[in-house]
């Protein structure tokens, strides 16, 4: 088990009216003055960067959710991590947008028609040497899922309610050659299984709680 370092309890949930669509719109078509709280992850690679994008999808339930995934066991890269749809970006893309598309599209089967994109956040820099922009959207249910078996194990919902209310991110440290490692936790408990919420998916998530709390 992971020791705890601490949990921001102390500080504000985001209210769920400040959840719903219409008022995530309003935020990114006017956004406050706010700063990423975790951008650049103490690098344990020697690659050269990639450009990568994830997609942050938010679908509109009556409490709205956050669509994740757990990756196989069997990648080379963040093996059997819970994740945002999303990947490297291909020549062919013509922006980080359509990076996060056309990746969501080949994982989970999201199509477009029940996509609609509200913006994107700043850059987040994993130690991997991903250099990965997060693309915030709304998600129309109704929509049918279709897992690229290689890629990803298994597709799920968390309540977004959830994940911006501090009382639930954890902080966690370690030494490892000298170097000191931090990073956010939000281990949710899906019925009977734990999703443990980690990492750059969780810093991305903790950046997005600052957006929302400015």
């Amino acid at each position: 088990m992971i020791p705890v370092d601490g949990v921001d309890a102390h500080l504000p949930a985001v209210p769920l009216a400040l959840l719903q669509p219409d008022a995530l719109r309003r935020r990114f078509d006017s956004q406050p003055l706010w700063e990423p709280e975790v951008h650049t992850e103490r690098s344990f690679s020697s690659r050269q960067p990639m450009r990568a994008s994830v997609l942050i999808p938010i679908v509109m339930r009556d409490q709205p959710t956050v669509l994740l995934t757990e990756r196989t066991k069997h990648l080379s890269s963040h093996s059997g991590q819970i994740a945002f749809p999303g990947g490297k970006a291909d020549k062919e893309d013509i922006d980080a947008t359509a990076t996060a598309l056309r990746e969501a599209h080949e994982e989970i089967g999201l199509t477009s028609p029940f996509v609609h994109v509200l913006g994107t956040m700043p850059l987040y820099v994993t130690g991997s040497a991903f250099h990965v922009t997060p693309v915030v959207a709304l998600v129309v249910p109704g929509f049918t899922l279709a897992l690229n078996e290689f890629e990803v194990a298994d597709a799920f919902e968390v309540p977004l309610e959830f994940l911006m209310n501090p009382s639930h991110h954890q902080r966690h440290s370690f030494e490892w050659e000298g170097v000191r490692r931090e990073w956010f936790s939000m281990p949710y408990q899906d019925r009977l299984v734990q999703r443990y919420i980690w990492g750059a998916t969780a810093g991305m998530l903790r950046n997005f709680y600052r957006m929302l709390s400015a």
